[in-house]
C-alpha cells in the first residue's frame, strides 16, 4: 500500500517525538511539506550526482535505475537554426539535471536522416572545438557537440542540419501537498492531497532527511534564542 500523505505526517511526527524533545510538539503541516519537499529534492540530487553511501550515480546500480526512473523525462526540442548551431526555444520548467541529447541530420548528399552522437560541451571551449577537425561536428563520423547555459540548449552543425533533436532529462519531482494546509507564503489552500510519486522505501528515506531539517532549523532557532537571551543576562 503506497504511502499516502496522512501515514506520512504520522511518520514524521513519530520520528520527530523519538528526538525526545518538546521543541517539536508544535510542528505545523506546512512545516512537514516544506521539508519533505526540500528533502526530496536533495535525495535526488545526492542519488544523482554519486554523493550517497554507495557512491552510485544514476545508473551505477539497477537499484538506482529503478529508484529515479520516475524523474527520467524526453523532451522534442524547437528552436531557430543559425550558421552553426541550433538554438532551442522552449526548455523545460521542471529541469533538474541533464542525462543526453539526441538528434537526428541530414545532409546535402544523404536526404535520409542518420542518428547524430552528441556530446555535452563547455561553452567556453565552442570556438576551440569547431576550429579542431578531430572535435569538431562532422556528419560521416556521426558525431556532433551541445552547450546549455541561461537554459538554453544549443546543437552545433557544420555540413549537415539538425533534425529531431530531443532532451533527455530528471525532471524535479512531484511537491507534495496536502489538503486543507495552508500555504503561509501564498495563502493558497489545496483541495486535494498531492502524494509523493516514489516507491514506499524512498519515502521512508526522504522522511528520514526531512525529519533531520526540521531537526536542524528547530535547533538553530533554539541556539539563536540561547545565545541572545545569554547576551542579555551579561548585558
Amino acid at each position: 500500500m503506497a504511502i499516502n500523505n496522512t501515514t506520512l505526517q504520522i511518520k514524521f511526527r513519530q520520528r520527530l517525538n523519538k528526538l525526545a524533545s518538546n521543541d517539536y510538539d508544535n510542528i505545523e503541516c506546512w512545516q512537514i511539506i516544506e521539508a519533505f519537499n526540500k528533502a526530496q529534492i536533495e535525495w535526488c540530487r545526492r542519488n544523482l550526482h554519486g554523493n550517497n553511501m554507495y557512491k552510485e550515480g544514476d545508473e551505477a546500480s539497477k537499484r538506482r535505475i529503478d529508484d529515479l526512473q520516475p524523474l527520467l523525462t524526453r523532451q522534442i526540442l524547437t528552436g531557430v537554426v543559425n550558421t552553426d548551431h541550433f538554438e532551442g526555444n522552449n526548455f523545460p520548467n521542471n529541469y533538474l539535471e541533464y542525462k543526453r541529447i539526441s538528434t537526428n541530420a541530414t545532409s546535402e548528399c544523404c536526404a535520409t536522416e542518420r542518428s547524430m552522437t552528441v556530446y555535452l560541451a563547455e561553452e567556453a571551449n565552442v570556438d576551440l572545438i569547431m576550429r579542431d577537425p578531430l572535435k569538431r561536428p562532422d556528419f560521416e563520423w556521426g558525431e556532433t557537440f551541445c552547450t546549455m547555459q541561461n537554459n538554453t540548449v544549443r546543437i552545433y552543425h557544420r555540413d549537415f542540419t539538425i533534425a529531431s533533436p530531443t532532451l533527455t532529462y530528471y525532471r524535479r519531482p512531484r511537491m507534495i501537498e496536502i489538503a486543507g494546509c495552508t500555504d503561509p507564503y501564498t495563502q493558497a489552500v489545496p483541495a486535494t492531497d498531492t502524494t509523493c510519486e516514489f516507491k514506499d522505501d524512498v519515502v521512508e528515506l526522504i522522511i528520514d532527511e526531512a525529519v533531520a531539517i526540521i531537526a536542524g532549523d528547530i535547533e538553530s532557532v533554539n541556539q539563536a534564542i540561547r545565545g541572545s537571551q545569554s547576551a542579555e543576562k551579561n548585558n
